[in-house]
This record gives structure tokens, C-alpha cells and sequence, in this order.
């Protein structure tokens, strides 16, 4: 299905190369409303449009237009990282199982991450696997979240902790969409734009500096090519390591610190972005209380996040005993030994296993 998807000469293509199928993303400016680009991805006439309230008012019209022929049930959920749950994946079910969607159906994802992972997880599990179209509408969506195959929902416990590997039929990453994208929600994306850099590409990492006002301020010609860039970069790791056996681990540079955080603020005080901002400061200062990284590092990358708008330290009043606990939950560990994404510096980050529970609790 992939390759009937051609790209115009306003649209970026990047090809995630698979070992038993390869699928494109695409990179551009009204993408949603040029069906020609990704309706031949749409499997069987059963389709699933899942989105949220914030992101259905304004886009889902036109997708909801090209699908006319089909038999179609929509999915609108809360807007938020706390509606993340199994309650709200057993209503994508629900609304699966009232359109009778066999098993060439397919899941549309319109939204965020949050809606890039439930519709993902739905889609994983309807008649144990069926195809999922990702449309990711928030810039950590088109840079992170729907490339890769990771879905998930959170519980209490912990973020992220049932999920399953599913890959997308194809991203289609409208960068219109973005411009309605609250100033708040941009930076969050730019913190995963940051960790590309962080953890593997140090040139880009001091690109992202020289671009950080055009960067905060939205200009859609500088973001595009973040986009692009942040997409290479992983679809080149999961590429490689499609199941995270190995390299892909890199790609949580800040997270388990990140996810500690959302998860003892009940997924409602932090954005993810703003959370993994704050776990790659942390990660930095443990490599730099370990001898990894050299203090200068950590001050350069904490100086770049807070010039793209984003937090750098966590919530007051957080108890680090607690925060310890949920890191130890992380999915990442091993035989209940902390395993950690550290760095040598800019451009090298590594996995670092048996890190000590109070080296962490140090800059907790």
C-alpha cells in the first residue's frame, strides 16, 4: 500500500524501512485535505476515525469527507493525557464492534499522542491486529509518537505499561495542523525534537540552537525541517531495532525520569514534552554525578530547553521516594535493576545498567 503514496514537491518523505514491510512518512502542508496522498492506505470499507475534542472540531471534517462510501463509526474522546485508560480504549471497541469491522478494517488516528497510542492500541488488539493510519496533529505526535509502532494506555501504576509494538499503514503529518497548536503544546514537541539531537546528533542539536526563536515561534518552513530531520533520525533507529532489544532504548533519553514525573502528577499537571524536558536535565545531571558528561554539558542542554519555552525542573513538593518508585516500574529495567538512558555529552547517549538508587535519588 505504501508505495502508491507520492509525495508533491511541498511534501517531505521519509521511509521507515522495516524487515517485513516498509511504510511512509509524510511531511507537509494541507495533507488532510489532499486524500489522493494517503486514501489508498484505508483498508476495506470498515473505518474507525478516532480523535479528541480539541482536534475533531477543526480537522476531522475533511478526512470524514474522503471516507464517504465507507461504512465509518467516530471515536471523539476528552482532551488529555489522564483519558489515556482502558475505559476509553474498550469505546474505540465498542464502536469497532457496532460498525461489525472485520479484520481489513482500519483505525484512524486524528490527534496527538494520546490518541496516536489509544487508537494505535486499539488497533493492535481489534481481531488481534488490524490497520491503523496514523494523523498526527501535534508537532511530539509528528516527531515521536506515531512513528514506530509503540501504542499503549496508561494505568495508575505507571505510563505506558499495556501496550503493543503495531506498526501504521503510513503518517501523514499535515503541518497546517500546527498552527492552531497552542504555544504551550509547541514547546512540548520541541523537547523531543531536542533528544534526537541529545542523544545521537550533535550537529543537530547545535542547529536546534541556532534556531530556537524561529523554532518557539512556530516558523513552518525551520519546524518542517525539524520534522523531517527528528523522523530520520528514528525511523533509521527502529529500522534497526524495531522491538527495543537494543538501540531503540536511546530514544528514552529523559523519559523514565519524565514518566516518574507524569505519573505522580496524575498525568494532568505536565505535558509529556514538558516532562521529558525536565528527565533529560535529570538524566544529564546523573551523567554528570556519575563522571559521564561534564557539568558545561548539562548547562548548555538545560539553556536550550528553557530558550524553546519548556520547564527544566520538576514540580515542588514531589516526594523523590515516590518518584524512585515509579521509576522502578519502568519498563526499561531489568530483574528490578535500574536501567537508564545516560549521556557521554551532546550526541552520545548510552544505556546504563545497575545505576545505583542513590546516585538517582541525588538529583531527585
Amino acid at each position: 500500500m505504501s508505495g502508491m503514496l507520492a509525495s508533491s514537491a511541498a511534501h517531505r518523505r521519509v521511509e521507515v524501512a522495516l524487515a517485513e514491510r516498509s511504510y511512509p512518512i509524510l511531511i507537509g502542508p494541507g495533507l488532510l485535505r489532499q486524500p489522493r496522498e494517503w486514501l489508498d492506505t484505508v483498508r476495506g470499507r470498515h473505518v474507525l476515525l478516532v480523535s479528541d475534542s480539541h482536534v475533531a472540531p477543526l480537522y476531522a471534517a475533511p478526512v470524514l469527507d474522503a471516507l464517504r462510501g465507507r461504512t465509518v463509526s467516530s471515536l471523539v474522546l476528552p482532551a488529555g493525557e489522564s483519558h489515556k485508560t482502558l475505559a476509553h480504549c474498550a469505546l474505540a471497541f465498542d464502536a469497532l464492534a457496532s460498525i461489525k469491522a472485520s479484520r481489513d478494517a482500519t483505525v484512524i488516528a486524528l490527534g496527538g499522542g494520546v490518541v496516536g497510542d489509544l487508537a494505535g492500541f486499539a488497533a493492535a488488539c481489534w481481531m488481534r491486529g488490524v490497520a491503523c493510519l496514523q494523523m498526527p496533529t501535534s508537532l511530539l505526535a509528528m516527531v515521536d509518537s506515531s512513528v514506530g509502532g509503540k501504542t499503549a494506555v496508561n494505568l495508575p501504576q505507571g505510563k505506558n505499561l499495556v501496550g503493543a509494538f503495531h506498526q501504521p499503514q503510513a503518517v501523514i503529518a499535515d503541518t497546517d495542523t500546527l498552527a492552531t497548536l497552542p504555544r504551550r503544546e509547541l514547546a512540548a514537541g520541541l523537547a523531543e525534537v531536542v533528544k534526537y539531537g541529545a542523544l545521537g546528533d550533535a550537529g543537530f542539536l547545535h542547529w536546534l540552537d541556532q534556531h530556537a526563536t524561529a523554532l518557539r515561534t512556530g516558523d513552518p518552513e525551520t519546524l518542517a525541517q525539524a520534522i523531517e530531520t527528528s523522523c530520520r533520525h528514528k525511523a533509521a533507529i527502529v529500522a534497526r531495532d524495531e522491538r527495543e532489544t537494543g538501540e531503540r532504548a536511546l530514544l528514552n533519553f529523559g523519559h523514565s525520569f519524565g514518566h516518574a514525573l507524569e505519573t505522580a502528577t496524575g498525568y494532568d499537571t505536565l505535558l509529556h514534552g514538558e516532562a521529558v524536558a525536565i528527565g533529560m536535565v535529570q538524566a544529564a545531571r546523573l551523567s554528570a554525578r556519575l563522571g559521564m558528561a561534564s557539568d558545561a554539558a548539562t548547562a548548555a542542554l538545560t539553556g536550550l530547553l528553557e530558550r524553546l519555552g519548556l520547564p527544566v525542573a520538576p514540580p515542588a513538593g514531589l516526594d523523590p521516594q515516590v518518584l524512585l518508585g515509579h521509576m522502578r516500574l519502568d519498563k526499561k529495567n531489568a530483574s528490578g535493576r535500574l536501567r537508564l538512558i545516560l549521556w557521554h555529552g551532546p550526541g552520545h547517549a548510552v544505556i546504563a545498567d545497575d545505576v545505583r538508587e542513590a546516585d538517582v535519588l541525588g538529583v531527585l
